[in-house]
C-alpha cells in the first residue's frame, strides 16, 4: 500500500505540477519551432525580396514559426488556410526537419524566442526567411 502511493506520488512529480491524481498528464514541454519550405515562386513578393536582400540563391526560402501543436499538424493548418500566414499558405511546400527538429520540443517562452533566433540564423546563412 505504502510502495503503491509512492508510486503515484513519484509518477505524478516526474509529470509536473499540473498533474492531477486521475489524470493523465500532460507534457511539461510542448511547444515546437518549425520550418516550411517555400516555393522560389515567393520571390516574386517584393515584401518578400525586400526582407531578405542578402539572399544566397543557392538556398531555400522558408517560413519560420512556432506552435504548440506538432509541425505537422501546424503544417496542415497553413495548407489549409486555418490561421495561415500568407506565404506558408500560397507557398508552402514541405517541412524541413532537418532544421528545426532537434529542439523540440520546449517550453512556450523558449519556442517564441527560438523562432526569433532561428529566422536570424538562417537568414545569416543566406536563405530567404519570412517569419511573421
Amino acid at each position: 500500500m505504502i510502495v503503491e502511493a509512492g508510486r503515484k506520488a513519484a509518477k505524478r512529480a516526474k509529470a509536473g505540477p499540473s498533474a492531477k491524481p486521475g489524470k493523465a498528464a500532460r507534457p511539461r514541454h510542448r511547444h515546437s519551432v518549425y520550418v516550411i519550405e517555400l516555393s522560389p515562386e515567393v520571390l516574386n513578393e517584393a515584401k518578400f525580396r525586400r526582407a531578405n536582400p542578402d539572399y544566397d540563391v543557392t538556398k531555400p526560402c522558408v517560413y519560420v514559426g512556432m506552435t504548440g501543436l506538432t509541425p505537422e499538424q501546424r503544417f496542415d493548418n497553413h495548407r489549409k488556410g486555418v490561421k495561415s500566414n500568407r506565404f506558408a499558405h500560397e507557398y508552402g511546400l514541405r517541412l524541413l526537419p532537418k532544421l528545426y527538429a532537434f529542439y523540440n520540443p520546449m517550453p512556450y517562452r523558449a519556442a517564441m524566442d527560438m523562432e526569433v533566433e532561428l529566422a536570424i540564423g538562417l537568414r545569416e546563412e543566406g536563405y530567404g526567411v519570412w517569419q511573421a
